[in-house]
């Protein structure tokens, strides 16, 4: 019964937009909200609300749960702009990227959350990605990171 009136009916498309009972919401505090809320269930994974310890419910996520909606280089450094309002230093080591359509994505939230890299931020990465044989690798803070495939 409990694990019923856990479902919020909220829905996050690809696009980073969320819709609930078929209208999308446009509220931004309160978009805003539910984005920093976000995080996924120990033990299954299954993506959530997370309101405290105790208290979650359940959001369906068509893809990842966040988008990096920038990136800025700072030498070789780089910083990404997630779409919760926060930002926090790359994670170079979990660039990945999804095959059927190149999209790159990332892990924030101290690697907690998937992000999926938008076009405008992925431009910017990719001035330091090059090929190197049958991978892509991603030059920065002075090192060659890997980026596999998701």
């Amino acid at each position: 019964m409990l694990e019923r009136f856990r479902q919020t009916g909220i829905r996050l498309d690809r696009e980073g937009r969320l819709w609930h009972e078929g209208a999308e919401i446009e509220h931004a505090g309160l978009r805003r909200a539910i984005l920093r809320w976000l995080d996924h269930r120990e033990g299954d994974g299954r993506p959530i609300l997370r309101l405290d310890a105790r208290r979650y419910a359940y959001i369906d996520v068509e893809d990842a749960p966040l988008l990096v909606t920038a990136l800025r280089w700072d030498g070789d450094r780089a910083t990404v702009t997630v779409n919760d309002g926060t930002e926090e230093p790359l994670a170079y080591a979990t660039v990945t990227v999804q095959a059927s359509d190149n999209a790159l994505y990332c892990r924030v939230r101290e690697g907690r959350i998937e992000a999926r890299i938008t076009t405008r931020a992925a431009q910017v990465l990719s001035r330091r990605i090059d090929e190197d044989g049958d991978l892509f690798v991603l030059h920065a803070a002075g090192q060659r990171f890997a980026i596999a495939p998701r």
